[in-house]
């Protein structure tokens, strides 16, 4: 797998009950994220500047984890139902560590809203959790610590995991065996984001794509992926324009989307290089070339939105090219 390398480990991996420091405590935070970016579906995703989930995790000595705050009254306290629960519970089980973790969430990005949520709290679950026990993980085992959550509530995919814990802009090859290929970041590229007030969930968006294509879809999605690869590769956000085009996800959900279809012809017609639905929706996100135009697409968009009667708001984001990391650590 193509990653940054692991960070050094700080100290002993705390495995036993008798270890715990009592009242040290990690923060650790990860960004959210674009997944797919239009036809790149499952293969392609982005860390995004801005919005995030902050995970607070506290070493206790009974074991197993506990969730003190779940952050956001519709996200459930039972720690076998929350992504960062999980993904801790994992890094625990893979550590082979005998203490807990009790764990309070602050969430920065909306639920079911398309931007990583659940892949982000998963993912700085693991993080803190591994902190915590004193870095026993690899990147590469903290990723497969957040997949067994995001496996569990959203499907087996790691476009979303993946740029939330490496950062940048990412082509995921395999996930058995892990193939992950960092892809170049083009210093202008900005991406725009309109989230619409309504819900989708991931595996409501999942369950509407289609079991089969033809073989001219594929084809064109294949040459799509292509052009974003070449255009990051070359610099030149020009040879974005057309290669946004999703001929699989995006028609079969667009009509779970109201004011979609609009906000997208909106994005293009003032500038954006392309625009598609963000992840499985309901966010749309458009791409554009520096900080002028994109302030412009995204009032278009969200114009666009309030013509179609769906309020929403939007963002402007740069490319989060750390991805997680530990924010606070104290004893």
């Amino acid at each position: 797998m193509r990653t940054p390398p692991t960070p050094q480990r700080s100290s002993t991996p705390v495995t036993s009950s008798r270890a715990v420091e009592t009242g040290r405590v990690v923060r650790a935070f990860a960004p959210g994220s674009t997944g797919n970016i239009g036809p790149g579906l499952d293969i392609l995703g982005c860390a995004l500047s801005g919005s995030g989930d902050v995970v607070r995790a506290q070493l206790i000595a009974e074991s197993g984890v506990r969730v003190d705050e779940p952050g956001h009254p519709d996200l459930p306290r039972d720690p076998a139902r929350h992504a960062s629960a999980i993904a801790a519970s994992e890094v625990l089980r893979r550590a082979g560590a005998q203490v807990g973790v009790a764990l309070s969430i602050e969430k920065g990005l909306p639920l079911s809203g398309g931007q990583g949520g659940s892949a982000a709290s998963a993912v700085a679950g693991a993080l803190a959790t591994n902190k915590l026990l004193g870095d026993p993980l690899t990147q590469r085992e903290l990723l497969l610590a957040a997949l067994v959550a995001e496996e569990q509530l959203a499907g087996r995919h790691i476009d979303n995991l993946a740029p939330a814990l490496f950062g940048g802009i990412l082509l995921i090859r395999s996930i058995d065996p892990l193939d992950v290929v960092r892809l170049p970041v083009p210093r202008n590229l900005r991406v725009v984001l309109a989230h619409p007030q309504m819900l989708l969930r991931t595996t409501d968006a999942r369950a509407v794509l289609p079991a089969t294509v033809d073989r001219a879809t594929a084809i064109a999605q294949a040459a799509a992926v292509g052009a974003i690869v070449a255009a990051l590769y070359s610099g030149d956000l020009s040879r974005l324009s057309g290669a946004i085009e999703d001929r699989i996800a995006e028609p079969a959900r667009a009509s779970l989307l109201p004011g979609f279809a609009a906000a997208k012809a909106a994005a293009l017609a003032a500038g954006a290089l392309g625009s598609s639905i963000s992840g499985g929706g309901p966010s749309a996100f458009a791409l554009v070339d520096g900080d002028a135009d994109a302030i412009t697409v995204m009032e278009a968009m969200v114009s666009a939105y309030a013509t179609e009667g769906v309020v929403a708001t939007g963002r402007v984001a740069r490319i989060d090219e750390i991805g997680a990391r530990i924010e606070e650590e104290r004893a």
